[in-house]
């Protein structure tokens, strides 16, 4: 269907133009700015340390380990995804973990999560993987619900723990022990 100037027109209930590619340094400052609105959906401003520096060297420096995608919307930059290969000793196998998948609220129920999550599987299928997995905040529900409905399981069973920033250095012999 074209408009009167001859360009082509969407039909009222089109779906959005999706596209995903691979995240370019030049990404840096977006990919950035999505983790901090990541962050302040969590309720986790003062937690995102991460410098355009950081993002740099961790998503395209020479010993890389993450990967990034970002998706559009119509054209407009709506989201991205920082994943990773692991390794199983189970399986004998490396998998995937998504890292972070976030979608702007204003670009949100257009289907951008969905198939940011489908482009991963098919690497995750593509580098013979053995598992795709990441994690949830309990209190996410619509996530929740998201993904059992696309057949994913909640490991109950597991427990995940963290040592980050002085009780890591201290953990590793590298710093002192706090004052009493």
């Amino acid at each position: 269907m074209c408009n009167s100037g001859g360009v082509e027109a969407q039909p009222k209930n089109a779906a959005p133009a999706l596209e995903i590619r691979a995240a370019r340094v030049g990404d840096v400052p977006l990919i950035l700015g999505f983790i901090k609105e990541l962050a302040a959906y969590e309720k986790a401003e003062r937690e995102v340390t991460a410098t355009e520096a950081h993002i740099r060297q961790s998503l395209f420096g020479e010993e890389a380990r993450a990967r990034a995608l970002v998706c559009s919307v119509d054209g407009v930059e709506a989201g991205f995804a920082v994943y990773f290969f692991n390794y199983s000793t189970w399986q004998g196998r490396q998998g995937l973990y998504l890292e972070d998948l976030y979608v702007s609220p204003a670009r949100r129920s257009m289907g951008a999560g969905k198939a940011m999550l489908q482009h991963l599987a098919r690497i995750a299928v593509a580098n013979d993987c053995g598992r795709f997995e990441w994690s949830v905040l309990d209190w996410n529900e619509p996530a929740i619900r998201f993904y059992r409905s696309i057949g994913a399981v909640p490991m109950d069973e597991w427990v995940r723990y963290r040592l980050t920033g002085p009780a890591l250095a201290q953990f590793a012999g590298m710093a002192p022990p706090p004052p009493a």
